[in-house]
């Protein structure tokens, strides 16, 4: 299969994975089904945990976080051969939410003529404007009563049951190209204009559900854009869809981390929840998730604590959170020499305020690497007079610390509902995270290392 033919058919299995995946306890759910068809152990927060040689494992947190990792059956030999650790770990992280709208608890709005509006508050940081005038869904998971016991169960409402209408421009007589939006009057859905009366939506939620509404306690529920992916352009070039940061990092990783195969560590993947809202929660990139992970698979191993933090020294984390591509109408709004393009490959980040974490030694890993497998990738840094935004691999080294990158692949319009990448991009990100985790890095001091 040519290169073009290969990064169209795993672009078209991301927009499948993208669909499957409209809220976050969607994506878990997702990537739990892609583990489990590849022989992957679950084991649960509250059980007893078995780990062996050879033997592939994941567990989760709220359904909402997932890690899963691999031992290698010869996971010990490639750091007491070099080096005075007993073992190493080598990571991608990424995350699964997206910035959306939330519905309250009391979901309903009324007002003129008999409307319904949902009451909805934003989830991250979006691109509001992105969201008017397009029918949207509402996905999530719901916690059912069943006899004496509580549930929860995915809801996932495809049918265009709300939108979002702008203002006629002439009833508004600001500039319609920059108007400024109050997220408590201006972006809440209509539902209904008196066809649907007071508690439809919790009718319609337990339908999906297949419930009752008596016996539905709570919700996390989402607007979601079902308008669906697209690979366009006339020679394919690109990719578009909602959620793209960073469902396409957490996709590439995880086909990676698939494929791969390196006895000679403990490979491990997560996908993070609440990455967009500051990753605070339980769950969240900053939570003892990963840690607690990484603690109890060493200790079932049969190693000490002392161990397990010498293990963390010769461990390497990649953080894959899609990066900002160049703008061809604001190309201005870049460094002038570190700068992204769509399909140039994975993108490594570094900043000198350290709002990510990559530091010479961890870019010289990589680089390394993908120098050694011929896999292009490229280098972004803010312009000196913009700060721009951070990501996971700082928030999980507070728990879990060890040396660590920050990656991404290269986009346009992040933050809108509807975002565009490369769809070259998603094969080179696959390779680039493939060539990681099938190279054995070993770390043996804070700025020594060998590739096998």
């Amino acid at each position: 299969m040519s290169d073009l033919h290969e990064s169209l058919a795993l672009s078209e299995e991301l927009l499948a994975f993208i669909k499957q995946s409209p809220s976050m306890f969607h994506t878990t759910q997702t990537i739990k089904d892609y583990l489990l068809e590849n022989g992957f152990t679950y084991l649960s927060e509250g059980s007893s945990w078995d780990v062996q040689p050879g033997g592939s494992y994941f567990t989760t947190r709220n359904n909402s976080s997932i890690i899963a990792w691999k031992v290698g059956e010869k996971y010990r030999e490639a750091q007491t051969s070099n080096a005075d650790t007993p073992y190493h770990f080598q990571l991608a992280v990424a995350h699964g939410d997206s910035p959306t709208y939330k519905v309250k608890a009391q979901p309903e709005l009324t007002g003129e003529g008999n409307s319904l509006r949902l009451n909805t508050e934003a989830y991250g940081g979006m691109l509001d404007h992105t969201w008017f005038d397009r029918p949207l869904g509402v996905a999530g998971r719901v916690l059912v009563k069943v006899g004496n016991k509580v549930e929860s169960r995915l809801v996932n409402i495809e049918d265009d049951v709300v939108m979002i209408p702008s203002l006629a421009i002439h009833l508004e007589h600001k500039n319609g190209l920059s108007p400024e939006f109050n997220r408590a009057k201006d972006l809440m859905p209509l539902f209904s204009v008196g066809e649907l009366n007071p508690g439809a939506f919790n009718a319609l939620v337990a339908d999906a559900a297949g419930a009752s509404q008596e016996d539905i306690l709570s919700r996390d529920l989402f607007l979601v854009d079902h308008t669906g992916g697209r690979i366009w352009g006339a020679k394919k070039e690109f990719v578009s869809a909602g959620h793209l940061d960073d469902l396409q990092c957490a996709f590439v990783a995880l086909k990676a981390f698939l494929a791969s195969s390196n006895e000679q560590d403990i490979s491990v993947y997560t996908c993070f929840d609440n990455e967009e809202v500051g990753s605070n929660t339980k769950q969240g990139a900053k939570s003892t998730f990963l840690k607690d992970t990484l603690q109890r698979v060493n200790a079932t191993l049969g190693f000490t604590q002392e161990d397990y933090y010498r293990a963390l020294s010769a461990s390497l984390l990649v953080s894959c959170d899609n990066a900002h591509a160049v703008h061809p109408n604001y190309p201005e709004k870049h460094d002038a020499a570190n700068k992204p393009y769509l399909n140039g490959g994975m993108v490594i980040k570094e900043a000198a305020r350290q709002s990510y974490c990559t530091d010479a030694f961890s870019r010289a890993i990589v680089e390394a690497i993908w120098k050694q497998q011929n896999v292009p990738y490229q280098i972004f840094a803010n312009r000196s007079d913009m700060p721009g935004g951070s990501t996971l691999g700082n928030l999980s080294n507070i728990q879990a610390s060890m040396h660590a990158v920050d990656v991404g692949l290269p986009q346009l319009a992040m933050h809108s509902v509807y975002e565009t990448a490369g769809t070259k991009d998603t094969l080179l990100g696959y390779q680039a995270l493939k060539a990681f985790y099938d190279t054995c890095v070993c770390i043996t001091d804070a700025d020594s290392f060998e590739l096998r």
